[in-house]
């Protein structure tokens, strides 16, 4: 592994006395940093291999289910306990707005003692933000990796925000074009309404469980967040129920979307079944009359002008009279 360049696999941060004081170092002169006891390192890596973890094995001694775990993908979100470290498995989401794709990017977190250590399962998920959050809050760095913790849980809780506020505003579109009766917008409608539906589902698969994540590190028998920066995580866990029921919500909307739309092609089906039935009516009128004035039989006006006339006159008016009686009636 080679620590330096912002493609690099590994990153890392070296934190002493409440300051960042070294970045992008390599990685085999962690266990030289962490020598000292206000030492702190953040150690970033994307799509690492068995033997990548070998180094950090030897740097950290991390327990083999928890290198397991990390080395997998779908794994469901959860923190698991051990005896020299924590072992979280978070998502960070976000939403194309365009094709209205939701893009999910798998990190876990060794959390020890003296590091934070982010294992990324692709690139898809940028640490700039997470590197931005940590630089805008140098009075808190002296809380060590309970401080880069939550700049991380931060970030991720605030992407499934956002991801949740931008399904509501594709929901409210959804809504402005129920009514269109263009057949364009009622095929979009029923597609972005599978999308909406399979998004969402998704989304709380993913939102849900960090409850019990923040919940767990919020607990006063794990060290792992202390006293004074309990309030932020506090703020990340409200994030974390804000989102969780607006996704709920969301859930109901769009099943309620799905039904009223499903109302609205049947009462458009039956509009459409009376118009053809009235219309059908209309056309029997003609049908009848001239069928009647077929029979091989002498009739009023038969081999004279006067007589086609009339039929003519009799397949207007009747065909006139019905038209008006279903447009009264909104039949048409």
């Amino acid at each position: 592994m080679n620590g330096s360049g912002s493609d690099a696999r590994a990153r890392t941060r070296l934190y002493r006395d409440g300051a960042c004081a070294l970045e992008d170092f390599p990685v085999a002169d962690i266990s030289e940093h962490l020598t000292d006891p206000g030492s702190v390192v953040w150690l970033d890596l994307c799509r690492p291999t068995a033997a990548d973890f070998d180094m950090v094995n030897t740097e950290f001694g991390l327990h083999e289910l928890a290198v397991e775990d990390a080395l997998r993908e779908a794994q469901r979100p959860k923190l698991d306990h051990y005896a020299t470290h924590l072992f979280l498995s978070a998502y960070a989401v976000t939403l194309d707005p365009d094709s209205g794709r939701l893009d999910v990017s798998e990190i876990a977190v060794f959390i020890t003692k003296q590091a934070l250590i982010t294992v990324r399962k692709d690139d898809r998920f940028d640490t700039t933000p997470v590197r931005t959050r940590w630089d805008a809050s140098p009075d808190l760095t002296k809380h060590g990796v309970a401080f880069l913790l939550y700049g991380l849980l931060d970030v991720l809780v605030d992407g499934h925000f956002t991801a949740v506020q931008q399904l509501d505003a594709g929901i409210e579109r959804l809504e402005d074009a129920l009514f269109d009766e263009r057949r364009a917008q009622i095929q979009m409608v029923q597609r972005r309404s599978f999308q909406l539906r399979r998004n969402l589902v998704v989304l709380r698969r993913l939102v849900l469980p960090m409850r019990e994540v923040l919940n767990t590190l919020l607990r006063r028998d794990l060290p792992t967040v202390g006293e004074a920066m309990a309030p932020y995580y506090q703020d990340v866990y409200d994030h974390v129920l804000r989102a969780t029921e607006w996704t709920e919500s969301l859930r109901d909307l769009v099943a309620t979307t799905v039904e009223t739309n499903l109302t609205i092609q049947g009462n458009r089906m039956n509009l459409i079944m009376k118009k053809v039935t009235s219309w059908a009516a209309i056309i029997a009128v003609p049908t009848a009359v001239t069928g009647f004035y077929g029979q091989n039989l002498p009739y009023p006006g038969s081999g004279s002008h006067w007589g086609v006339l009339t039929s003519a006159a009799l397949i207007a008016g009747l065909s006139t009279l019905l038209y008006a009686t279903f447009k009264r009636k909104d039949w048409l």
